[in-house]
């Protein structure tokens, strides 16, 4: 299963629709992030602002003249609208409506700063530290619309559905029947049929079936451009004035991609996002570590390094190394083993070594 993919992408995952390609942690941008990349790549989206306080966020929506906005908290976990906030009222979820700019000004006081627990995001929650604010649209209708790399036809498949929104993965798990796929030649890409059928099957109609068909069009282009491993939309929406908008977004990005995608990878630091600091510190050392719960993190020589040592062969290995948080410890296995014991707990250092050490 693919880490970083989202809840219901998961979902149809599980489902049996598509399997992922391979199982690698992926960068995660936030939701202004991945807007922004839409907009480059000719995606109807909505104008908006981010901002990290009330005076920031005053100071650019001086031009704006809506009468409603959407006020979004920027975390990188879904159900952010059914959330909550730890000490803030019982009505206010993650994503709240705005009669006026006074009205999104006040949310954002009540925003930045909090802590949303989602169903996503477990007891503790994530910290809000930046908004996003959008102008809103006359929404008629909401679908949905993923573009996955499938492991059973090696290529792009868009996943997509005409009931789309909040209650999308119960759809996907009780209604799995409204869960179209269509799966793309990667050396053709995605055809005009194509893009028009899948538009049809999504339920538009007329002028916004056309607008709908260019908004998948450009959502595949930016998938190949970007080597995305997940292009979500959620939801791609249909409004009153027959236009199609892509009113909620999320990106995945494949590791292996970095060397030609060093701007977009750039995003990650410079967003403040709460991927784990190990993974990415990692990362700039060119290992792949897997952060996982508890004192025990995973690296890409562990199994190699049980097998030498149940096999008798640790004591050939001349040099090991070992790291705990800001920890490092080298030499011998002994020697990592007892130059680590005053740091980490005994139990972590038996287990990842594979033998009963009397510390």
């Amino acid at each position: 299963m693919l880490p970083m993919l989202s809840r219901v992408s998961q979902r149809i995952l599980q489902s049996g629709v598509c399997k992922p390609l391979q199982s690698v942690r992926m960068l995660n941008l936030q939701e202004y992030q991945s807007k922004k990349l839409l907009e480059d790549y000719g995606c109807c989206i909505q104008r908006f602002i981010v901002a990290s306080s009330r005076d920031e966020a005053e100071q650019q929506m001086q031009d704006f003249n809506r009468r409603r906005y959407m006020v979004k908290s920027q975390v990188l976990a879904g159900g952010r609208g059914k959330g909550r906030f730890i000490g803030g009222r019982s009505d206010l979820g993650g994503v709240a409506v705005a009669e006026g700019k006074q009205k999104a000004l006040s949310l954002v006081e009540e925003m930045v700063g909090k802590i949303l627990v989602t169903k996503q995001t477990g007891k503790k929650g994530l910290p809000v530290k930046k908004v996003l604010i959008c102008e809103a649209v006359s929404i008629k209708r909401e679908t949905y619309l993923a573009i996955l790399m499938d492991r059973e036809t090696n290529g792009p498949m868009v996943v997509y559905s005409p009931a789309g929104g909040m209650y999308i993965e119960t759809v996907a798990a009780t209604n799995p029947e409204l869960v179209f796929k269509e799966p793309v030649n990667i050396d053709k890409g995605l055809t005009k049929e194509q893009a028009d059928k899948i538009a049809k099957n999504l339920g538009f109609n007329g002028v916004s079936a056309e607008r709908a068909a260019h908004e998948i069009s450009c959502l595949y282009k930016l998938f190949i451009a970007v080597d995305a491993t997940q292009v979500e939309i959620n939801p791609l929406a249909e409004t009153e004035g027959m236009q199609a908008y892509c009113i909620d977004a999320k990106l995945n990005f494949d590791d292996n991609a970095y060397f030609r995608q060093k701007e977009i990878f750039a995003m990650e630091e410079a967003s403040g996002s709460e991927a784990n600091a190990r993974e990415i510190l990692a990362s700039e050392h060119n290992l792949n570590y897997i952060a996982l719960e508890g004192d025990i993190g995973c690296m890409g020589e562990l199994v190699a390094i049980m097998c030498n040592f149940s096999l008798g062969s640790y004591h050939r290995c001349q040099k090991w190394l070992f790291t705990h948080d800001s920890i490092v410890a080298q030499g011998s296995l002994l020697e990592v083993v007892y130059a680590l014991q005053s740091f980490c707990p005994a139990r972590t250092l038996k287990y990842f070594c594979g033998a009963q050490f009397a510390l």
